[in-house]
């Protein structure tokens, strides 16, 4: 009703019953325009379906002009549309307000009052009315007074011998005032309608898919599919084994464990493993076999019933039993029709609904299905199995329904479900499919059961092969509890330091999963009693999600090695400059977990900026056993300035807002030095390299530029440090050694910032769905030319807005960088808790939620379509694939586009093939993909008329303000090495260096102009 009927429609009243199954399209195409009175929906049948139902008669304007109920044929025929079908009746009615007044209105006028309380409460005689053929009946068009006041509904009641009149002075009452309301019919021509009727074969056929090639499960945990019939359907069972399922059949509430055959044309339900001895041997076809809970004076039972599909529940009729005749079964079984019926009881009232079939106590034993079973194919056993029957005490479906055990059913059908579904929880995760566990969890907690499924996912997790797999399991125990909160408790971000839980985070970062999933647990129950707590213990639990994340992705560095190379002296200068990065396609799928679970692909562009590389970093060897440090916006000014006398000075190398940390963690990756060594520092470096080492490093870029800074940067540091130290680093190498240092630094992040900006030209980074994580790279080769061509359409806009990255995708360890006098510890600063953005993203990933599993698949395909656009030198693909793009971004992170920033895309999307944001977006720079090339004074012109509000994202365009606009440079885009390969010069003389091959970049030049790595 709320997404299929009721959009749309005016304030109102929707009447709906509930003896039906509607299958309704997402967009019935119901029109209100225009509308008044009534309107009733209406569903295709049958002509031989209407003979027992309800069907509207209407006129060309869909006007209701009769309702006829079990219509002769040639009232039928008159209802029947252009291919046959007739629109019956189905039960859901609107009123407009009007004429609910209407209605409404007569609940105080008599004999009317006497279908309320009130008028019953005044002493009343009560009065039955159909909705359909009393109160809609006299809006019909075609019916006049006169025969609407003496008709009489199908469904009246029995009643004295004046019921007539007392019904004609209502239905004249209602005549009175409903008449001149109008009656419309909307009709749902691809809808279906199935009225819930006692034949089983209609109800199997309302669960059931003929013609579906397979069959449907539903909340279920079968271990082997391929046995399961086309178009059988599974509900909420549990199929241990090889249960075999006919087509056609149903299976609802059970829990089996095979070998188990059932046959096409079954209806099983409501039974568990103690039963299923009983059905071992046997080949049921067209039957329906039911488990059910009673109370029989007080005290809980279990009783089974078994009646074949093609049985009539009807007292007409000469009645079948087991799908054959009366007779034939007495003659089969040798029951008699006295052990069914009383001697007093009338033929007509001997029918299958009053017969005593059904045993619901033994005097010995339990009862099962094999006391009816044995109906099926009676043994030679002398008619034991007849005595036993004859033993028990038995009931007719009649005398049995008031026993039944509703509330006791229903708890049953709920720890089936959750048995089942810990089951596929466990499988879930163990097999890493994409399947979202929230609407289970939901379930779980609403039902008053999360303690089971939080032991599920701690055996998930500490049983767990890999980190990836335990990681996801631990994610769901903070879901789990964050659903516990119920939306209370404040935010779930934040940070998850708290002293009580670094014994857990302690076990993780040493490896003992096992040890830390079971600590984390202790320490859980400690924080179970009210919303707030129970937020805080989810943001720790993703706090050690983290932990396994950083050991999964610290599998890369395996993939790091170095190569000896000449050391430079002491006081030479190593340089490493290095262009900024452009994505193209693909971002977010780099992105741990996603990069080992999914498998990542990114497409990204070495680009200049101005015409300059404008990441760089320095490093030289000097006498004093120390690190000197220095950062700052470019090579010849340093803002900050930093000396490392001892180990304790580089202890905060793990915070990424300590100053200097990535200078830190760039010797400590580079293995430098060792801060767990027993030797000092000083120690340390006098005896590996006689001295000290001093490293600069600078970004000519704005802070949170989106052009991947930070990573690329690392990676020149490295290789500086590196290289200073006489070693030399491969691409590979330094690809996965910036993941190293990234992890060391707790920042996380990708490897798709490093891939752009240490490798030529335009690539495409992959990572495989498995760990250790191992990035590789292919150079895209494009037309010749083209780079060119792509040089002059290819414009960088900075907006104004600054995208701090470490809202987006660095750790924050809290306020303040020390705790208690002392540094913070490691496991404190591991489970520290992630910016809010990249915590929705990897909450929406670990959730599998179908959007963002179809986002991120699409991602990764896409970066494909992007490389062979590049391949073709197409702009139009190119730019179709930015704006896709920035949509996937969007998808994947919402709110990652500021206001202004939106207003600055509309002015320029009539400019440019396509834009996108630089990075995970939030503002930065913002790349364009002109249709005309050199564009950036025309487009530096659009921009300086466009008003955006001061305060909006940031940006203020115009009173003499306006965004920066960089276009890349020619050499920018140019198929280069973006650290060159260099020669070296001694006294004047270039000779070859013969040390280092071309990808290593590193090499010596002093004074050779665009020069990537030098010495002085």
């Amino acid at each position: 009703m709320s997404h299929r009927l009721g959009p749309g429609s005016p304030p109102g009243v929707w009447v709906c019953s509930t003896d039906m199954l509607l299958s309704v399209p997402p967009n019935p195409g119901i029109s209100w325009d225009n509308f008044r009175g009534a309107r009733v929906i209406a569903l295709p049948g049958s002509t031989a379906y209407a003979r027992n139902h309800g069907v509207y008669l209407t006129d060309s304007q869909g006007f209701v002009l009769d309702i006829y109920y079990q219509g002769t044929e040639a009232e039928i025929q008159r209802c029947a549309r252009p291919d046959g079908r007739v629109p019956l009746v189905s039960g859901v009615t609107f009123f407009s307000v009007e004429t609910a007044e209407h209605l409404l209105a007569t609940h105080v006028s008599p004999p009317l009052d006497a279908c309320t309380y009130m008028g019953l409460d005044s002493g009343a005689r009560p009065v039955q009315l159909s909705l359909f053929f009393d109160i809609l009946l006299c809006m019909a068009r075609n019916v006049n007074r006169e025969n609407f006041l003496v008709g009489q509904p199908p469904e009246m009641g029995q009643g004295d011998s004046d019921v007539a009149g007392y019904l004609q002075a209502a239905r004249a009452e209602l005549w009175r005032e409903l008449r001149d309301q109008p009656l419309t019919m909307a009709y749902v021509p691809d809808g279906s309608y199935s009225y819930m009727t006692s034949s089983a074969s209609e109800f199997l056929c309302s669960l059931t898919f003929p013609g579906a090639p397979r069959a449907r499960v539903v909340h279920s945990q079968v271990e082997e599919l391929q046995l399961l019939g086309a178009g059988s359907s599974v509900v909420s069972c549990l199929l241990e084994g090889p249960v075999q399922l006919g087509a056609g059949s149903v299976l609802q509430h059970c829990h089996l464990q095979g070998p188990i055959r059932i046959g096409p044309g079954c209806l099983v339900s409501g039974l568990d493993t103690a039963q299923c001895e009983a059905l071992r041997g046997l080949d049921l076809h067209d039957l329906v076999l039911q488990g059910h809970h009673v109370q029989l004076h007080g005290a809980p039972g279990r009783v089974f019933t078994l009646v074949g599909r093609l049985d009539s529940w009807e007292r007409q009729g000469t009645g079948t039993y087991l799908n054959m005749s009366w007779s034939e079964f007495f003659q089969k079984t040798g029951v008699r029709d006295w052990d069914l019926w009383d001697p007093d009881t009338t033929s007509a009232e001997r029918c299958l609904l009053s017969a005593r079939l059904f045993p619901v106590l033994h005097p010995l034993r339990a009862l099962g299905p094999q006391d009816l079973l044995w109906m099926l194919d009676p043994q030679e056993d002398g008619g034991k199995a007849l005595r036993a029957w004859r033993t028990c005490w038995r009931l007719s479906w009649e005398q049995l329904q008031p026993c039944l055990d509703r509330a006791a059913t229903l708890a049953s059908r709920r720890d089936l479900f959750f048995h089942q579904a810990l089951g596929k929880v466990r499988h879930v995760l163990e097999a890493r499919q994409d399947l979202s566990l929230r609407p289970l969890i939901r379930a779980a907690v609403r039902e008053g059961c999360p303690g089971p499924l939080l032991a599920t996912l701690d055996h998930v997790a500490a049983g767990a092969g890999d980190p990836g797999v335990a990681a996801r399991a631990l994610a769901c125990v903070a879901d789990v509890l964050c659903c516990m909160a119920e939306g209370r408790g404040g935010l779930r971000s934040g940070p998850a330091a708290n002293p009580g839980w670094m014994q857990p985070f302690s076990y993780l970062e040493c490896g003992d999963l096992a040890g830390g999933v079971h600590a984390l647990a202790q320490e859980r129950d400690k924080w179970l009693s009210r919303p707030a707590l129970l937020v805080r213990a989810a943001r720790h639990y993703e706090g050690a999600g983290q932990i396994l994340i950083r050991q999964a992705v610290m599998s890369a560095r395996q993939f790091v090695s170095t190569e000896p190379a000449e050391q430079p002296a002491p006081g030479q200068w190593v340089v490493a400059e290095c262009p900024a990065r452009v994505d193209f396609s693909g971002g977010w799928s780099d992105t741990p977990p996603l990069a080992y679970e999914l498998g990542g692909a990114v497409l990204g562009l070495a680009v200049r900026v101005d015409g300059r590389r404008p990441i760089g970093a320095r490093a030289r060897r000097i006498p004093e056993p120390e690190l000197w440090l220095a950062v700052g916006p470019r090579q010849d000014k340093m803002a900050l300035k930093i000396v490392c006398w001892s180990l304790d000075d580089l202890r905060d190398y793990c915070q990424p807002h300590a100053p200097g940390a990535l200078l830190k963690a760039a010797f400590i990756c580079a293995g430098i030095v060792h801060v767990g060594s027993k030797l000092s520092l000083r120690e340390q470096l006098l005896h590996a390299f006689g001295g000290g080492f001093e490293l600069h490093t600078w970004s000519e870029l704005p802070h949170g530029s989106g052009l991947g800074t930070s990573s690329i940067l690392a990676g020149a540091a490295l290789a500086a440090v590196q290289r200073a130290a006489g070693r030399a680093v491969g691409t590979e190498a330094l690809i996965h050694a910036v993941l190293h240092l990234e992890q060391v630094l707790t920042t996380g992040g990708g490897w798709q910032d490093q891939v752009g900006g240490l490798m030529p030209g335009i690539k495409v980074g992959r990572s495989r769905a498995q760990l250790p994580l191992k990035v590789e790279v292919e150079e895209i080769t494009v037309p010749e030319g083209f780079v060119q061509k792509l040089s002059d359409h290819l414009l960088l806009v900075y907006t104004g807005k600054t995208r701090l990255a470490r809202n987006l995708l660095q750790v924050s360890p809290g306020p303040g960088t020390r705790e208690g006098g002392g540094w913070l510890s490691r496991a404190q600063i591991l489970a520290a808790s992630l910016p809010p953005h990249l915590q929705d993203v990897l909450r929406s990933w670990y959730a599998r939620l179908p959007a963002v599993v179809r986002n991120a698949h699409s991602l990764v395909q896409h970066t494909e379509e992007c490389a062979e656009a590049f391949r073709q030198g197409s702009l139009p693909l190119l730019g179709q694939c930015l704006t896709s793009y920035w949509e996937q971004k969007k998808l994947m992170a919402p709110g990652c586009e500021p206001l202004a920033v939106r207003r600055m895309m509309d002015v320029l999307a009539p400019h440019v093939h396509g834009q996108s944001l630089a990075g995970a977006g939030g503002g930065g720079f913002l790349y364009l993909l002109t249709k005309e090339p050199r564009q950036k004074e025309a487009l530096e012109a659009v921009l300086a008329k466009t008003e955006v509000p001061d305060g909006v994202g940031g940006v203020v365009i115009g009173g003499g303000q306006e965004p920066s606009l960089w276009p890349t440079t020619n050499q920018g885009l140019q198929l280069q090495v973006p650290l060159t390969t260099l020669q070296h010069e001694v006294c004047g003389l270039r000779l070859a260096q013969s040390l280092l091959s071309s990808k290593h970049f590193l090499f010596f030049a002093p004074r050779a102009s665009g020069t990537t790595v030098s010495t002085w």
